[in-house]
């Protein structure tokens, strides 16, 4: 009886360590599809059906939503930029926001389903965060170690800044280790009943034209 709770330990674990991979090498195909072409009004094809791939497709979608917001980012922040082109920038950066927000909840009600019939153990605890908000950052970090390597290996950079741009990727991959270890063992956690899920649903304020008084001044 041991042996066989164990093993199911085991499996537990390297189920949730397939995740993190499969995550990560999601994150991956996306950033590096969006930098084929490289603009952030190009058309969005997710390439996974949510039918019957649904925590793929999510995945997927998100961190598009991320990599296209990576780059109005860095398009708002041109010294030289129109103000009204700014503008209107602003307003897209913050819609994508409320998606980026949105995919979140999405990502996180999933794992909701997946767990329902879990019983948390007398003694389960709460973690600081829900399994999609450590996902979030996850796929932000997979966007940070793509553009840091530009960087590392730009080659009309000298030689120093490739160099410090390189120690900056080492940490970033370490990262990235303790990050997906620490979003898997959440996950088993979760499934063992060493810890419960609860979600809260984000109320972006700026958006809703009852709570922005200016939006609200408007009606």
């Amino acid at each position: 009886m041991v042996k066989l709770i164990n093993l199911g330990l085991y499996l537990c674990s390297k189920i949730n360590i397939m995740f993190t991979s499969k995550a990560n090498s999601i994150f991956q195909d996306v950033i590096k599809t969006y930098h084929i072409k490289n603009t952030v009004d190009q058309p969005f094809t997710n390439i996974y059906d949510k039918s019957t791939n649904l925590l793929e497709h999510l995945l997927y979608r998100k961190c598009w939503i991320d990599t296209v917001q990576w780059h109005y980012e860095d398009i708002i922040r041109d010294p030289q930029i129109d103000p009204v082109a700014a503008l209107k920038l602003k307003r897209q950066i913050d819609a994508s926001n409320q998606d980026r927000t949105d995919m979140v909840e999405y990502i996180d009600s999933y794992f909701l389903e997946e767990y329902k019939h879990v019983t948390p153990k007398e003694n389960a605890t709460i973690n600081t965060e829900s399994p999609a908000w450590g996902i979030d950052r996850l796929s932000i970090l997979a966007l940070k170690i793509y553009h840091m390597n530009e960087e590392a290996t730009r080659q009309d950079a000298s030689e120093s800044h490739r160099n410090a741009c390189q120690k900056k990727i080492d940490i970033l991959l370490e990262q990235r280790v303790d990050l997906s270890t620490a979003i898997d063992t959440l996950l088993n956690d979760i499934k063992k009943g060493d810890k419960y899920m609860k979600v809260y649903k984000q109320m972006k304020m700026y958006n809703d034209d009852e709570l922005n008084p200016v939006l609200r001044s408007q009606k």
